[in-house]
């Protein structure tokens, strides 16, 4: 440990002195960072230093705050003010199904008591998100609500981006006076129970999606509308879950259809923990598989809005919901954070939402009565993550891996996903798993297709072999078809899978209705393809493309222990001989670089169990004390986040490499380098520095009391860098290094 003396000070020459005085002086003033908007989170609470993350964007929590939260709060508009005091930009964010809407839902907005508004299950129970907070059936008076009570107020408040959060609308429900009345308004006959056959309840879930499109197309057009006429450019953003975890966890929302709505400029992919550790089948075993899952979820996210060019933010929290340990949400952060930064064309980030809840609110550890505060090592290394963040370069790098291999899928997956009709059963969503998790588990980076996407030719632009199903979704509409026949004509292969045998494939649709009788949407696709699917043939040239049909249900790749063979067979041949791409190569890794970061996957239950060995020199990520590495092993079921020294440009400028606190108002000659860090009050910085040598002299000193603080340091020769540790502090702790 080192420490410098004031006294020390004079050595240094009047031209330092000058320089250090002046630093002083400035010390208190707000920090500069680069002017973007690439880093945020969300919060229900006022700033306080405890939670001073320092990402760009603080995104204030609900008028009337957050549902969860029972204190007393101040008003939107002073928390609000309280983070743009502290150099924030302020954005907005709000339930569009659930909220503190109580004045709504008790009558004091209108007169009119609303909680019969509520999403009811067949049982005639309200499905609740908090004391007189039902999730709601949106209705005209709560589009009104919504539009006055709570848009004009923070437009009002000078606030410009706007998030409507999780437009849900659950499967089960569909049982309440209010949404019968919404059945007779949209489709012109009364009201079908959903459990009473499948039709009913393909015709529900195709309503609730419906609901929300048009609550989000009113919400989003008014708040343009408003907008403008104060002068302001107003943005409004969607927070959802992707694809795949609402249609595994039986949601209905509008997701890809909202990306054309132009009222809509973007969304959060909410990935989390909580949604990626949702078990799955493969290979016949039932358990989670947190990155696997993950690594799809934001693959469809990614799918739902490329071909748009709608702004995405990519989502991670470091705990979640489920009483587990520490250990436990540690690791399954790092599975879901790699997961996120192999897609290297995505870059905005909100890096955790609630940071009220990660620092101060003590956590309850599983099978224990312990509450535990989160350890100082396990912040230290998140915020050294998230500070990465902040750096995270967009790539055109593509993650290791066979080009080119994509999944369809559409939103009518939600639609299927209601307990079992005629025996038909998709166990933990394991017709699109069928489909995905025997090409992702052998080092496949399969892509996943939007069919509500398929009208711009981009989607399709760089797939060579699609993989489609209609045992768990139904086209939307005949186009579909015709976009996908013409693709394959020109030379696309198409891999079609399912026995065609689910209930579903009866519903009254386009396929079946006016001058269609097709007995399922796939007789009118092989119709287009100029194809018969028979018992003796399964293999067609079409144009300069290939069709091949496998006469299974994809669920028996993963249901089944070996299952997946003829499917992997298939693709193979596909790949292979149609596409002539080259060889296949099934592997048990992803790997990518994105500038100097480095992110590695290795998979268990893949086609072997070797180590992932990186040779070079690098900086460990994931490591609170930032070591130094020759050589990092990650093992069959772990990630490494790595920094990659060897691909700096510029070696010989002062630079902090890694930190877990972000870094301002850096100054530096030829005799002398220092800088601000910031990060909240009670966590401990730990920090990587590149410097040309060894420094004379460091010393560390608190902006509050403008004293210095002790410090631990160590300088690594070899790397040319140093380490630093020692207490954040959300005013700043000012770092002077001199050679």
């Amino acid at each position: 440990m080192t420490l410098l003396k004031h006294s020390q000070l004079r050595l240094f020459g009047p031209v330092f002195l000058l320089f250090l005085l002046q630093s002083f002086y400035s010390f208190s003033q707000k920090q500069t960072y680069p002017d973007t908007e690439k880093t945020a989170f969300q919060t229900s609470s006022k700033w306080i230093p405890e939670i001073d993350t320092r990402a760009d964007i603080a995104i204030v929590y609900g008028v009337n705050g957050n549902p969860s939260d029972h204190s007393k709060m101040e008003t939107f508009e002073e928390r609000a003010k309280s983070w743009k005091d502290h150099g924030y930009n302020i954005h907005f964010m709000t339930g569009i199904a659930w909220g503190s809407y109580q004045d709504y839902f008790l009558g004091k907005w209108d007169g009119i008591n609303h909680l019969g508004e509520g999403q009811v299950q067949q049982n005639g129970d309200t499905i609740w998100h908090g004391r007189n907070v039902p999730y709601i059936v949106p209705s005209d008076s709560f589009i009104a609500y919504i539009k006055e009570s709570v848009i004009e107020r923070v437009i009002n408040a000078g606030i410009t981006s706007i998030y409507f959060e999780e437009p849900e609308f659950w499967a089960r429900a569909g049982y309440s006076s209010a949404f019968k009345k919404e059945w007779q308004k949209y489709y012109g006959f009364p009201w079908r129970p959903q459990d009473a056959s499948p039709e009913n309840t393909w015709l529900a879930n195709k309503l609730k999606y419906e609901l929300y499109y048009n609550t989000l197309k009113e919400t989003s057009a008014y708040a343009k509308a408003y907008g403008k006429k104060k002068g302001l450019d107003v943005k409004v953003y969607i927070p959802t879950h992707s694809l795949v975890n609402y249609s595994s966890w039986s949601i209905v929302s509008p997701e890809a259809s909202l990306a054309s709505l132009p009222g809509i400029d973007g969304y959060i992919a909410q990935v989390w923990t909580g949604t990626s550790r949702e078990p799955t089948y493969f290979n016949g075993l039932k358990k989670e598989r947190t990155f696997e899952n993950a690594f799809l979820e934001y693959g469809s996210m990614v799918s739902m809005t490329a071909p748009t060019g709608r702004k995405m933010f990519f989502l991670t929290d470091p705990i979640e919901d489920r009483k587990k340990t520490w250990e436990d949400y540690k690791q399954n952060y790092q599975a879901t954070f790699a997961a996120e930064l192999l897609y290297p064309m995505m870059a905005n980030y909100e890096v955790m939402p609630w940071p009220e809840r990660i620092y101060t609110a003590p956590y309850q550890v599983a099978n224990s009565d312990k509450k535990v505060l989160i350890p100082k090592d396990y912040s230290t290394q998140m915020q050294i993550m998230i500070n990465a963040l902040n750096k995270m370069p967009v790539s055109d790098n593509h993650v290791s891996g066979n080009q080119g291999i994509g999944v369809l899928m559409g939103n009518s997956l939600m639609f299927q996903r209601f307990p079992t009709h005629d025996n038909y059963d998709d166990p933990q969503f394991s017709n699109f798993y069928g489909q995905t998790l025997p090409l992702v588990k052998r080092g496949i980076p399969v892509e996943t297709v939007h069919m509500e996407n398929l009208q711009y030719s981009e989607t399709l632009k760089n797939i060579k072999v699609l993989v489609m199903s209609y045992s768990n979704m139904k086209p939307n509409n005949s186009e579909v078809h015709k976009y996908i026949s013409d693709w394959v004509k020109k030379g696309g292969v198409l891999v079609y899978v399912g026995k065609d045998d689910d209930p579903y494939q009866n519903v009254m649709e386009w396929w079946n209705t006016g001058k269609n009788h097709y007995k399922t949407p796939s007789e009118h696709l092989f119709q287009l393809l100029d194809i018969n699917n028979s018992p003796t043939e399964k293999n067609f040239k079409v144009g300069k493309g290939m069709v091949h049909i496998i006469d299974q249900n994809p669920k028996e790749f993963v249901l089944n222990k070996n299952g997946d063979k003829p499917y992997l067979d298939v693709i193979k041949e596909a790949y292979e001989q149609d596409t002539k791409a080259g060889k296949i190569e099934f592997k048990n890794n992803f790997f990518l670089q994105r500038g100097p970061y480095q992110i590695i996957s290795v998979m268990d239950e893949s086609v072997s169990t070797k180590v992932y060995k990186s040779t070079g020199l690098f900086i460990d990520l994931f490591d609170p004390k930032l070591p130094i590495l020759e050589e990092k092993i990650t093992e069959p079921g772990d990630q490494s986040f790595l920094y990659d020294l060897s691909s700096l440009k510029n070696s010989s400028k002062f630079q902090v490499l890694a930190s877990a606190a972000r870094i301002s108002n850096e100054l530096s000659d030829i005799r002398s380098y220092s800088f601000i860090a910031k990060s909240p009050v009670n966590t401990v910085n730990s920090m990587r520095i590149l410097l040309p040598h060894k420094p004379a002299n460091i010393e560390i000193i608190n902006a509050e009391s403008k004293e210095a603080q002790s410090f631990e340091k160590s300088w690594e020769a070899g790397s040319k860098t140093l380490w630093l540790q020692f207490n954040n502090s959300s005013d700043g702790i000012k770092v002077i290094i001199e050679f």
